[in-house]
Protein backbone atom coordinates (compact mmCIF):
# COMPACT_ATOMS: atom_id res chain seq x y z
CA UNK A 1 0.00 0.00 0.00
CA UNK A 2 1.95 2.81 -1.07
CA UNK A 3 -0.41 6.40 -0.93
CA UNK A 4 -3.87 7.25 0.08
CA UNK A 5 -6.50 7.82 -2.62
CA UNK A 6 -9.91 10.00 -1.52
CA UNK A 7 -13.25 8.87 -2.60
CA UNK A 8 -13.55 9.34 -6.51
CA UNK A 9 -15.02 12.62 -7.65
CA UNK A 10 -18.50 13.27 -8.41
CA UNK A 11 -19.19 9.25 -6.09
CA UNK A 12 -22.75 9.55 -4.55
CA UNK A 13 -23.37 8.85 -0.70
CA UNK A 14 -26.92 8.43 0.59
CA UNK A 15 -28.35 11.51 2.25
CA UNK A 16 -28.93 11.06 5.70
CA UNK A 17 -32.96 11.52 5.31
CA UNK A 18 -35.87 9.10 5.81
CA UNK A 19 -36.35 6.59 3.34
CA UNK A 20 -39.33 4.75 2.89
CA UNK A 21 -39.65 2.06 4.82
CA UNK A 22 -36.08 2.72 6.34
CA UNK A 23 -35.24 4.59 9.56
CA UNK A 24 -32.97 6.92 9.41
CA UNK A 25 -30.75 6.13 12.55
CA UNK A 26 -29.39 3.70 10.04
CA UNK A 27 -28.44 5.31 7.69
CA UNK A 28 -26.74 7.57 9.30
CA UNK A 29 -23.95 5.07 10.72
CA UNK A 30 -24.15 2.97 7.12
CA UNK A 31 -23.33 6.77 5.52
CA UNK A 32 -20.33 7.81 8.22
CA UNK A 33 -18.65 4.37 7.92
CA UNK A 34 -18.77 4.25 4.24
CA UNK A 35 -16.69 7.81 4.13
CA UNK A 36 -14.39 6.52 6.56
CA UNK A 37 -13.83 3.23 4.18
CA UNK A 38 -13.32 5.23 1.21
CA UNK A 39 -10.82 7.60 2.61
CA UNK A 40 -8.71 5.10 4.16
CA UNK A 41 -8.47 3.05 1.17
CA UNK A 42 -5.56 2.49 -0.81
CA UNK A 43 -3.90 1.38 -4.20
CA UNK A 44 -1.83 -1.93 -3.75
CA UNK A 45 1.04 -2.43 -6.08
CA UNK A 46 4.45 0.04 -6.88
CA UNK A 47 4.15 3.34 -7.57
CA UNK A 48 5.60 4.34 -11.38
CA UNK A 49 9.19 5.87 -11.55
CA UNK A 50 10.90 6.09 -14.82
CA UNK A 51 13.70 3.80 -15.23
CA UNK A 52 17.44 5.56 -15.11
CA UNK A 53 19.34 5.33 -18.45
CA UNK A 54 22.53 6.10 -19.16
CA UNK A 55 22.77 8.22 -22.47
CA UNK A 56 25.67 9.76 -22.26
CA UNK A 57 26.66 13.31 -21.75
CA UNK A 58 27.29 14.26 -25.63
CA UNK A 59 27.32 12.51 -28.80
CA UNK A 60 30.90 10.51 -29.63
CA UNK A 61 29.94 11.80 -33.30
CA UNK A 62 29.40 15.37 -32.25
CA UNK A 63 33.13 16.84 -32.42
CA UNK A 64 34.03 18.73 -35.08
CA UNK A 65 29.96 18.99 -35.77
CA UNK A 66 28.76 22.61 -36.77
CA UNK A 67 25.78 23.02 -34.93
CA UNK A 68 23.50 25.76 -35.66
CA UNK A 69 23.74 28.96 -33.48
CA UNK A 70 22.30 29.86 -31.52
CA UNK A 71 19.67 26.68 -30.25
CA UNK A 72 16.66 29.07 -30.07
CA UNK A 73 16.36 29.00 -33.71
CA UNK A 74 16.09 25.16 -33.78
CA UNK A 75 12.39 24.49 -35.99
CA UNK A 76 9.40 22.43 -34.52
CA UNK A 77 6.40 21.15 -36.27
CA UNK A 78 6.90 21.28 -40.07
CA UNK A 79 10.38 20.33 -40.14
CA UNK A 80 10.83 19.58 -43.98
CA UNK A 81 10.61 23.37 -44.28
CA UNK A 82 14.60 23.65 -43.63
CA UNK A 83 14.90 22.26 -46.96
CA UNK A 84 12.82 25.12 -48.36
CA UNK A 85 11.17 23.21 -51.22
CA UNK A 86 7.46 24.47 -52.09
CA UNK A 87 6.59 20.99 -53.65
CA UNK A 88 7.62 18.85 -50.67
CA UNK A 89 5.47 21.39 -48.48
CA UNK A 90 2.83 20.71 -50.27
CA UNK A 91 3.09 16.99 -50.40
CA UNK A 92 3.20 16.82 -46.57
CA UNK A 93 0.24 18.22 -46.46
CA UNK A 94 -1.10 15.39 -48.16
CA UNK A 95 0.86 12.91 -45.87
CA UNK A 96 -1.19 14.23 -42.87
CA UNK A 97 -4.64 14.34 -44.00
CA UNK A 98 -4.90 11.07 -46.87
CA UNK A 99 -1.73 8.38 -45.47
CA UNK A 100 -3.53 5.15 -44.52
CA UNK A 101 -1.30 3.60 -42.24
CA UNK A 102 -1.73 6.88 -39.96
CA UNK A 103 -5.27 6.66 -40.12
CA UNK A 104 -4.67 3.34 -38.58
CA UNK A 105 -2.58 4.41 -35.74
CA UNK A 106 -5.37 7.60 -35.54
CA UNK A 107 -8.20 5.08 -34.57
CA UNK A 108 -6.23 2.84 -32.01
CA UNK A 109 -5.69 5.77 -30.21
CA UNK A 110 -8.96 7.07 -30.49
CA UNK A 111 -9.87 2.94 -29.72
CA UNK A 112 -7.26 3.54 -26.20
CA UNK A 113 -9.17 7.14 -25.01
CA UNK A 114 -12.11 4.61 -25.40
CA UNK A 115 -10.83 2.09 -23.07
CA UNK A 116 -9.87 4.93 -21.07
CA UNK A 117 -13.39 6.48 -20.73
CA UNK A 118 -14.73 2.62 -19.93
CA UNK A 119 -12.43 1.86 -17.41
CA UNK A 120 -13.37 5.25 -15.31
CA UNK A 121 -16.98 4.51 -15.01
CA UNK A 122 -16.56 1.41 -13.16
CA UNK A 123 -15.60 4.45 -10.37
CA UNK A 124 -18.70 5.00 -10.26
CA UNK A 125 -22.63 3.31 -9.50
CA UNK A 126 -24.63 1.63 -12.06
CA UNK A 127 -27.78 2.57 -12.03
CA UNK A 128 -30.65 -0.15 -14.14
CA UNK A 129 -34.75 -0.12 -14.60
CA UNK A 130 -36.54 -2.54 -16.25
CA UNK A 131 -40.10 -2.95 -16.80
CA UNK A 132 -41.82 -6.16 -17.97
CA UNK A 133 -45.66 -7.62 -17.70
CA UNK A 134 -46.28 -11.32 -18.05
CA UNK A 135 -49.22 -13.36 -18.75
CA UNK A 136 -49.41 -16.90 -17.47
CA UNK A 137 -51.71 -19.95 -17.42
CA UNK A 138 -52.58 -24.00 -16.86
CA UNK A 139 -55.01 -25.76 -18.33
CA UNK A 140 -57.65 -27.39 -17.45
CA UNK A 141 -57.44 -30.82 -15.84
CA UNK A 142 -59.32 -34.13 -14.90
CA UNK A 143 -59.34 -37.64 -12.89
CA UNK A 144 -61.37 -40.12 -12.12
CA UNK A 145 -61.96 -41.58 -8.79
CA UNK A 146 -64.20 -44.65 -7.18
CA UNK A 147 -65.86 -43.98 -3.91
CA UNK A 148 -66.86 -46.14 -0.99
CA UNK A 149 -69.75 -47.58 -2.34
CA UNK A 150 -67.94 -48.50 -5.62
CA UNK A 151 -69.51 -45.46 -7.46
CA UNK A 152 -67.14 -43.92 -10.18
CA UNK A 153 -66.67 -40.35 -9.94
CA UNK A 154 -65.59 -37.64 -12.56
CA UNK A 155 -63.32 -34.46 -10.63
CA UNK A 156 -60.57 -32.19 -12.04
CA UNK A 157 -59.90 -29.02 -11.86
CA UNK A 158 -60.40 -25.70 -13.92
CA UNK A 159 -57.66 -23.71 -16.45
CA UNK A 160 -56.17 -20.54 -14.46
CA UNK A 161 -54.70 -17.76 -16.15
CA UNK A 162 -52.45 -14.95 -13.75
CA UNK A 163 -50.98 -11.49 -14.75
CA UNK A 164 -47.79 -10.37 -13.52
CA UNK A 165 -47.09 -6.53 -13.84
CA UNK A 166 -43.24 -5.71 -12.28
CA UNK A 167 -41.47 -2.28 -12.40
CA UNK A 168 -37.96 -2.23 -10.36
CA UNK A 169 -34.84 -0.23 -10.69
CA UNK A 170 -31.49 -2.02 -9.53
CA UNK A 171 -28.14 0.17 -8.49
CA UNK A 172 -24.69 -1.16 -7.24
CA UNK A 173 -21.54 -0.33 -6.67
CA UNK A 174 -18.06 -1.76 -6.58
CA UNK A 175 -15.56 0.33 -3.60
CA UNK A 176 -12.81 0.17 -4.64
CA UNK A 177 -10.74 -0.28 -1.80
CA UNK A 178 -7.50 -1.61 -3.28
CA UNK A 179 -7.32 0.44 -6.12
CA UNK A 180 -7.71 -2.15 -8.64
CA UNK A 181 -9.75 0.01 -11.06
CA UNK A 182 -7.94 3.00 -10.14
CA UNK A 183 -4.51 0.92 -11.13
CA UNK A 184 -6.63 -0.71 -14.25
CA UNK A 185 -7.37 3.43 -15.36
CA UNK A 186 -3.76 4.25 -14.51
CA UNK A 187 -2.99 1.57 -16.63
CA UNK A 188 -5.34 2.27 -19.53
CA UNK A 189 -4.68 5.83 -19.41
CA UNK A 190 -0.84 5.16 -19.87
CA UNK A 191 -1.45 2.83 -22.84
CA UNK A 192 -3.75 5.89 -24.55
CA UNK A 193 -0.67 8.17 -23.93
CA UNK A 194 1.68 5.32 -25.71
CA UNK A 195 -0.90 5.11 -28.14
CA UNK A 196 -0.49 8.71 -28.95
CA UNK A 197 2.87 8.89 -29.30
CA UNK A 198 2.40 5.81 -31.67
CA UNK A 199 0.86 7.75 -33.74
CA UNK A 200 3.17 10.74 -33.65
CA UNK A 201 5.70 8.28 -34.49
CA UNK A 202 3.78 7.30 -37.75
CA UNK A 203 3.58 10.56 -38.73
CA UNK A 204 6.63 11.06 -38.31
CA UNK A 205 7.82 8.16 -40.31
CA UNK A 206 5.54 9.11 -43.20
CA UNK A 207 6.79 12.24 -43.02
CA UNK A 208 10.72 11.11 -43.27
CA UNK A 209 10.06 7.78 -45.82
CA UNK A 210 8.13 10.85 -48.00
CA UNK A 211 10.98 13.11 -48.10
CA UNK A 212 13.64 10.58 -48.57
CA UNK A 213 11.93 9.59 -51.91
CA UNK A 214 10.91 12.86 -52.98
CA UNK A 215 14.67 13.80 -53.16
CA UNK A 216 16.18 10.69 -54.41
CA UNK A 217 13.31 11.41 -57.09
CA UNK A 218 14.86 15.10 -57.87
CA UNK A 219 18.03 13.51 -57.68
CA UNK A 220 17.33 11.41 -60.55
CA UNK A 221 15.84 14.18 -62.52
CA UNK A 222 19.01 16.50 -62.12
CA UNK A 223 20.92 13.10 -63.29
CA UNK A 224 18.21 12.71 -66.39
CA UNK A 225 19.22 16.35 -67.31
CA UNK A 226 22.22 15.66 -66.85
CA UNK A 227 22.57 12.61 -69.96
CA UNK A 228 20.40 14.15 -72.21
CA UNK A 229 22.67 17.20 -72.24
CA UNK A 230 25.60 14.79 -72.76
CA UNK A 231 23.70 13.04 -75.01
CA UNK A 232 24.19 15.90 -77.51
CA UNK A 233 27.43 16.55 -76.60
CA UNK A 234 28.15 13.12 -77.84
CA UNK A 235 25.62 13.22 -80.71
CA UNK A 236 27.85 16.09 -81.67
CA UNK A 237 30.92 14.21 -81.58
CA UNK A 238 29.10 11.65 -83.68
CA UNK A 239 28.64 13.73 -86.09
CA UNK A 240 32.15 15.24 -86.12
CA UNK A 241 33.93 11.87 -86.24
CA UNK A 242 31.49 10.76 -89.25
CA UNK A 243 32.54 14.14 -91.14
CA UNK A 244 36.16 13.59 -90.51
CA UNK A 245 36.37 10.21 -91.69
CA UNK A 246 34.05 11.59 -94.72
CA UNK A 247 37.37 13.57 -95.69
CA UNK A 248 39.74 10.76 -94.44
CA UNK A 249 41.10 12.64 -91.31
CA UNK A 250 40.00 9.71 -88.97
CA UNK A 251 39.30 6.05 -89.19
CA UNK A 252 36.31 4.22 -88.71
CA UNK A 253 36.55 2.55 -85.78
CA UNK A 254 36.89 5.94 -84.12
CA UNK A 255 33.08 6.59 -85.30
CA UNK A 256 32.37 3.04 -83.80
CA UNK A 257 33.73 3.95 -80.74
CA UNK A 258 31.91 7.13 -80.60
CA UNK A 259 28.36 5.61 -81.34
CA UNK A 260 28.64 3.26 -78.65
CA UNK A 261 29.41 5.62 -76.11
CA UNK A 262 26.62 7.89 -77.51
CA UNK A 263 23.85 4.28 -77.48
CA UNK A 264 25.42 3.49 -73.84
CA UNK A 265 24.29 6.80 -73.09
CA UNK A 266 21.12 6.79 -73.85
CA UNK A 267 20.78 3.24 -72.26
CA UNK A 268 21.30 4.98 -68.84
CA UNK A 269 19.11 7.48 -69.51
CA UNK A 270 15.83 4.83 -70.17
CA UNK A 271 17.11 3.64 -67.33
CA UNK A 272 16.42 5.95 -65.21
CA UNK A 273 12.52 6.32 -65.83
CA UNK A 274 11.24 3.14 -64.07
CA UNK A 275 13.60 4.28 -61.45
CA UNK A 276 11.50 7.61 -61.41
CA UNK A 277 8.59 5.72 -61.99
CA UNK A 278 8.80 3.56 -58.70
CA UNK A 279 9.91 6.68 -56.47
CA UNK A 280 6.64 8.35 -57.97
CA UNK A 281 4.36 5.51 -57.09
CA UNK A 282 5.54 5.35 -53.88
CA UNK A 283 4.89 8.47 -53.16
CA UNK A 284 1.37 8.65 -54.37
CA UNK A 285 0.87 5.28 -51.52
CA UNK A 286 2.28 7.51 -49.19
CA UNK A 287 -0.19 10.48 -49.90
CA UNK A 288 -2.87 8.15 -50.11
CA UNK A 289 -3.12 8.55 -53.80
CA UNK A 290 -3.72 5.54 -56.85
CA UNK A 291 -0.35 5.62 -58.66
CA UNK A 292 -2.31 5.66 -61.79
CA UNK A 293 -3.42 9.14 -60.76
CA UNK A 294 -0.29 10.67 -59.63
CA UNK A 295 2.36 11.98 -61.13
CA UNK A 296 5.29 15.10 -60.01
CA UNK A 297 6.73 17.30 -62.70
CA UNK A 298 10.00 17.53 -63.32
CA UNK A 299 11.61 21.43 -62.18
CA UNK A 300 13.80 22.49 -61.09
CA UNK A 301 16.12 21.65 -57.93
CA UNK A 302 16.26 23.90 -55.67
CA UNK A 303 16.58 22.57 -52.20
CA UNK A 304 19.23 23.19 -49.75
CA UNK A 305 21.15 21.21 -46.93
CA UNK A 306 19.77 22.34 -43.70
CA UNK A 307 22.73 22.42 -40.66
CA UNK A 308 20.83 20.31 -38.04
CA UNK A 309 21.68 20.80 -34.23
CA UNK A 310 22.43 17.51 -32.70
CA UNK A 311 21.72 18.68 -28.96
CA UNK A 312 22.02 16.62 -26.03
CA UNK A 313 21.84 12.61 -25.76
CA UNK A 314 19.49 12.97 -22.92
CA UNK A 315 16.87 14.97 -25.11
CA UNK A 316 16.01 12.43 -27.18
CA UNK A 317 13.94 10.98 -24.09
CA UNK A 318 11.61 13.69 -24.92
CA UNK A 319 12.25 14.15 -28.37
CA UNK A 320 11.71 10.92 -29.93
CA UNK A 321 7.91 9.42 -30.27
CA UNK A 322 9.39 6.22 -30.27
CA UNK A 323 10.98 6.11 -26.69
CA UNK A 324 8.04 8.47 -25.16
CA UNK A 325 5.68 5.07 -26.67
CA UNK A 326 8.23 2.81 -25.34
CA UNK A 327 7.89 4.81 -21.52
CA UNK A 328 4.13 4.96 -21.82
CA UNK A 329 3.81 0.90 -22.31
CA UNK A 330 6.12 0.59 -19.17
CA UNK A 331 4.01 2.70 -16.99
CA UNK A 332 1.00 0.59 -18.29
CA UNK A 333 2.92 -2.40 -17.25
CA UNK A 334 3.60 -0.96 -14.03
CA UNK A 335 0.19 -0.44 -12.90
CA UNK A 336 -0.88 -3.97 -14.09
CA UNK A 337 1.12 -5.02 -10.99
CA UNK A 338 -1.05 -3.02 -8.73
CA UNK A 339 -4.09 -4.51 -10.25
CA UNK A 340 -2.66 -8.52 -10.35
CA UNK A 341 -2.03 -7.62 -6.09
CA UNK A 342 -5.36 -6.09 -5.70
CA UNK A 343 -7.17 -9.98 -6.29
CA UNK A 344 -5.52 -10.57 -2.57
CA UNK A 345 -8.00 -8.55 -0.99
CA UNK A 346 -11.30 -8.82 -0.42
CA UNK A 347 -14.15 -7.14 -2.73
CA UNK A 348 -17.01 -5.49 -1.41
CA UNK A 349 -19.81 -4.19 -3.37
CA UNK A 350 -23.16 -2.31 -1.94
CA UNK A 351 -26.24 -2.81 -4.00
CA UNK A 352 -29.80 -1.87 -3.65
CA UNK A 353 -33.09 -2.68 -5.51
CA UNK A 354 -36.50 -1.23 -5.32
CA UNK A 355 -39.73 -1.99 -7.07
CA UNK A 356 -43.55 -2.76 -7.64
CA UNK A 357 -44.52 -6.04 -8.23
CA UNK A 358 -48.78 -7.07 -9.00
CA UNK A 359 -50.81 -8.94 -10.54
CA UNK A 360 -53.37 -6.49 -11.52
CA UNK A 361 -52.92 -3.19 -13.13
CA UNK A 362 -54.49 -1.03 -10.94
CA UNK A 363 -52.50 -2.64 -7.83
CA UNK A 364 -49.41 -2.05 -9.88
CA UNK A 365 -47.81 1.32 -8.48
CA UNK A 366 -49.06 1.02 -5.11
CA UNK A 367 -47.81 0.59 -1.72
CA UNK A 368 -48.66 -3.13 -1.22
CA UNK A 369 -47.36 -3.79 -4.35
CA UNK A 370 -44.04 -2.14 -3.17
CA UNK A 371 -41.01 -4.32 -2.46
CA UNK A 372 -36.96 -3.64 -1.59
CA UNK A 373 -33.62 -4.67 -0.78
CA UNK A 374 -30.16 -3.16 0.52
CA UNK A 375 -27.27 -4.34 1.82
CA UNK A 376 -23.18 -5.21 1.21
CA UNK A 377 -21.75 -8.27 -0.49
CA UNK A 378 -18.26 -9.17 0.44
CA UNK A 379 -16.25 -11.70 -1.43
CA UNK A 380 -12.65 -13.10 -0.23
CA UNK A 381 -10.09 -15.42 -2.02
CA UNK A 382 -10.11 -18.75 0.06
CA UNK A 383 -7.88 -20.66 -2.49
CA UNK A 384 -7.27 -20.88 -5.77
CA UNK A 385 -4.32 -23.22 -6.15
CA UNK A 386 -2.04 -20.55 -6.77
CA UNK A 387 -3.64 -18.56 -9.80
CA UNK A 388 -3.05 -15.12 -8.01
CA UNK A 389 0.78 -15.71 -7.18
CA UNK A 390 1.15 -16.51 -10.59
CA UNK A 391 -0.49 -13.77 -12.26
CA UNK A 392 1.26 -11.20 -10.09
CA UNK A 393 4.18 -12.53 -11.71
CA UNK A 394 3.55 -12.57 -14.80
CA UNK A 395 3.19 -8.91 -14.05
CA UNK A 396 5.82 -8.36 -12.63
CA UNK A 397 7.88 -10.06 -15.52
CA UNK A 398 5.81 -8.42 -18.14
CA UNK A 399 7.26 -5.14 -16.30
CA UNK A 400 10.44 -6.10 -16.19
CA UNK A 401 9.73 -7.00 -20.42
CA UNK A 402 8.73 -3.75 -20.73
CA UNK A 403 11.62 -1.77 -19.13
CA UNK A 404 14.07 -4.05 -21.29
CA UNK A 405 12.50 -2.76 -23.92
CA UNK A 406 12.51 0.63 -23.28
CA UNK A 407 16.32 0.57 -22.72
CA UNK A 408 16.97 -1.23 -25.95
CA UNK A 409 14.71 1.91 -27.89
CA UNK A 410 17.00 4.51 -26.29
CA UNK A 411 20.11 2.93 -26.99
CA UNK A 412 19.22 1.89 -30.44
CA UNK A 413 17.73 5.84 -30.64
CA UNK A 414 21.81 7.00 -29.60
CA UNK A 415 22.99 4.71 -32.45
CA UNK A 416 20.85 5.83 -34.93
CA UNK A 417 22.00 9.38 -33.92
CA UNK A 418 25.59 8.64 -33.99
CA UNK A 419 25.51 6.65 -37.15
CA UNK A 420 23.58 9.51 -38.84
CA UNK A 421 26.29 12.34 -37.12
CA UNK A 422 29.25 10.44 -38.46
CA UNK A 423 27.00 9.68 -42.26
CA UNK A 424 26.84 13.41 -42.72
CA UNK A 425 30.50 14.45 -41.49
CA UNK A 426 32.06 11.84 -43.55
CA UNK A 427 29.86 13.14 -46.51
CA UNK A 428 30.46 16.57 -46.02
CA UNK A 429 34.21 15.38 -46.40
CA UNK A 430 34.00 13.92 -49.25
CA UNK A 431 31.80 15.92 -51.26
CA UNK A 432 34.91 18.48 -50.79
CA UNK A 433 36.86 16.03 -52.62
CA UNK A 434 34.36 14.95 -54.69
CA UNK A 435 34.51 18.53 -55.96
CA UNK A 436 38.35 18.97 -56.49
CA UNK A 437 37.99 16.11 -58.46
CA UNK A 438 34.91 17.14 -60.69
CA UNK A 439 36.54 20.49 -61.10
CA UNK A 440 39.87 18.49 -63.03
CA UNK A 441 37.68 16.22 -64.67
CA UNK A 442 36.02 19.21 -66.49
CA UNK A 443 38.97 20.90 -67.23
CA UNK A 444 40.86 17.59 -68.20
CA UNK A 445 37.66 17.35 -70.67
CA UNK A 446 37.71 20.89 -71.90
CA UNK A 447 41.53 20.36 -72.70
CA UNK A 448 41.01 17.25 -74.21
CA UNK A 449 38.54 18.31 -76.54
CA UNK A 450 40.49 21.28 -77.73
CA UNK A 451 43.25 19.27 -78.88
CA UNK A 452 41.15 16.50 -81.08
CA UNK A 453 39.24 19.22 -82.73
CA UNK A 454 42.60 20.81 -83.29
CA UNK A 455 43.86 17.42 -84.81
CA UNK A 456 46.56 16.74 -82.40
CA UNK A 457 44.94 14.07 -80.64
CA UNK A 458 42.59 10.95 -81.67
CA UNK A 459 39.10 10.48 -80.72
CA UNK A 460 40.09 7.63 -78.34
CA UNK A 461 41.92 9.72 -76.34
CA UNK A 462 38.68 12.27 -76.02
CA UNK A 463 36.34 8.57 -75.17
CA UNK A 464 38.34 8.04 -71.63
CA UNK A 465 38.16 11.66 -70.80
CA UNK A 466 34.59 11.93 -71.51
CA UNK A 467 33.28 8.80 -69.43
CA UNK A 468 35.54 9.88 -66.67
CA UNK A 469 34.16 13.42 -66.57
CA UNK A 470 30.45 11.87 -66.48
CA UNK A 471 31.15 9.39 -64.10
CA UNK A 472 32.11 11.99 -61.80
CA UNK A 473 29.52 14.82 -62.56
CA UNK A 474 26.99 11.20 -61.91
CA UNK A 475 28.74 10.85 -58.51
CA UNK A 476 28.80 14.12 -56.93
CA UNK A 477 24.62 14.35 -57.36
CA UNK A 478 24.25 10.94 -55.89
CA UNK A 479 26.55 11.91 -53.38
CA UNK A 480 24.19 14.75 -52.61
CA UNK A 481 21.41 12.84 -52.57
CA UNK A 482 22.84 10.53 -50.07
CA UNK A 483 23.37 13.88 -48.01
CA UNK A 484 19.94 15.17 -48.13
CA UNK A 485 18.73 11.50 -47.29
CA UNK A 486 21.05 11.24 -44.46
CA UNK A 487 19.77 14.78 -43.48
CA UNK A 488 16.34 13.50 -43.30
CA UNK A 489 17.21 10.30 -41.12
CA UNK A 490 18.96 12.79 -38.51
CA UNK A 491 16.02 14.76 -38.04
CA UNK A 492 13.79 11.61 -37.77
CA UNK A 493 16.08 10.37 -35.54
CA UNK A 494 16.21 13.21 -33.39
CA UNK A 495 12.53 13.50 -33.37
CA UNK A 496 11.80 16.06 -36.09
CA UNK A 497 9.50 18.78 -34.33
CA UNK A 498 7.99 16.90 -31.73
CA UNK A 499 8.01 17.23 -28.21
CA UNK A 500 6.94 14.41 -25.34
CA UNK A 501 5.08 17.64 -23.61
CA UNK A 502 2.67 16.83 -26.56
CA UNK A 503 1.50 13.40 -24.89
CA UNK A 504 -0.74 14.80 -22.79
CA UNK A 505 -3.29 12.80 -20.32
CA UNK A 506 -6.23 11.59 -22.98
CA UNK A 507 -9.58 13.55 -21.65
CA UNK A 508 -12.49 11.95 -21.42
CA UNK A 509 -14.67 14.90 -23.27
Amino acid sequence: MNKTWPAPAGTPCPSPVRLRGIPASGVRPACAALLSILLSACAVGPDYVRPQVDTGVQFKETEGWKSAQPRDDVRRGPWWEVFGDQELSRLMAQVETANQTIAQAEAQYRQALAAVQAGRASLYPSVNASSSFTRTGTGASSNTTTNSSGTVVQGGSSGSIRNQFSLSGTASWELDLWGRIRRTVESQTASAQASAATLANAHLSAQAELARNYFQLRIMDEQKRLLEATIKIYERSLRLNENRYAVGVSAKAEIAQARTQLESTRAQAVDLRWQRAQLEHAIAILTGQPPSAFSIAPTEFTAGLPTIPAGLPSELLERRPDIAAAERDMHAANAQIGVAKAAYFPTLTLSASMGYRASEFSDWLTAPARFWSLGPALAAPLFDGGLRRAQTRQAEAAYDQRVAAYRQTVLSALAEVENYLAQLRTMEDEQVVQQRALDAARESLRLTTNQFESGLIDFLSVVSVQTSALSNERTALTLLGSRLTASVNLIAALGGGWHAEEVMPPTTR
